[in-house]
Order: structure tokens, then sequence, then C-alpha cells
């Protein structure tokens, strides 16, 4: 073992790359039909392009963004799924996920396309309010996946959940 593993499995230190970075990098993929990484959601503040098909876009602590993995091969489909992901602060607790560094809070995590597909069409409901999904509270995007886990519908997100949101989130510490 190189003594990394075990602190970052428990959401301790980064590795030393990291260790001055306070963003969430994650790592885009597009080979037109064969896999198709990309960013749903989510503002990012960073772009670092490594060649034609691979980029990494940075996210700032505490920003929310749903991160959308598709591919296949000659037979069809062998991925398809979509994390909804909040940015972690250095020395939070996190959960690890493919192509994100360092992790991060995982707030939803769909697979198969059926339910990713939903998960796109509630995104696409919480933009006609005219609302931006990374502002959408994390407790809706945590019932979505419970809901969808469990093979049942998830609530439509409304303007009214989305105030107490917002109340709710400027009185706690």
């Amino acid at each position: 073992m190189t003594g990394i593993a075990a602190p970052r499995m428990r959401g301790g230190s980064m590795p030393s790359s990291f260790q001055t970075d306070r963003l969430t990098h994650v790592e885009l993929t597009w080979v037109e039909k064969q896999i198709e990484y990309w960013i749903r959601f989510g503002q990012d503040v960073q772009e670092t392009i490594l060649d034609r098909r691979r980029r990494v876009l940075s996210f700032r602590p505490g920003t929310t963004f749903a991160f959308v993995r598709w591919a296949s091969n000659d037979f069809g489909t062998i991925i398809s799924r979509i994390d909804i992901v909040r940015a972690i602060t250095p020395g939070e607790a996190y959960q690890t996920l493919p192509f994100v560094r360092p992790g991060g809070d995982i707030l939803l995590k769909i697979e198969s396309w059926p339910k990713v597909e939903r998960v796109l069409q509630l995104i696409d409901a919480i933009e006609a309010l005219s609302l931006d999904p990374a502002e959408a509270a994390p407790d809706y995007w945590r019932h979505v996946h419970n809901r969808l886990s469990a093979g049942q519908d998830a609530r439509r997100y409304s303007r009214d959940q989305h105030q107490a949101w917002l109340k709710r989130r400027r009185i706690a510490p």
C-alpha cells in the first residue's frame, strides 16, 4: 500500500498534488457515439483542455453540478448514469466518484437510461420554472434518488419548495 489510499477512504487529506487546490475537478470525455461524459448543469470556474476529446472542468466548494456519463460498444449502451454532486470544501468528508477529483457529496446517483432520462426531465422542469437546478435544495435531489431507486415517481420541484430552501439556507450556520 502507498499510504495514500487509507486516508482518502475516510475523506482525509487529498494527494499532495491537490492539497493547495480548493477546487473539485471533473474530467470530461467526448468520443462521438462511444463515450460521452458531460456536465448537465453547474457553474464551472475553470476549464483545462487536455486534448481534442478530453477536458477538465473545475468547480468551487459548495457548487452543485450534474455529471452525466454514457458509453456504448458495438452491441449497444454499456453505461448510462447521472450523478448530482456538491463540490466539497477541503477537509470535509466526501465520497469518491470516477473522473471527479477528489470526490464530492453525492446527492443523487442513478443508473440505466430510463431513470437517467427521468432525472433529465426533472431538471428540465426546474429550468421551466426559471430556476437554476444547481440552486435547488440538496434534499430534493436526495428525494429523487430515493424514489427512482425504489421504482417510484419523484415529486416535481416547486417554487414554494425553493423559497423554503432559500429561507432555510439563510438562517443555517
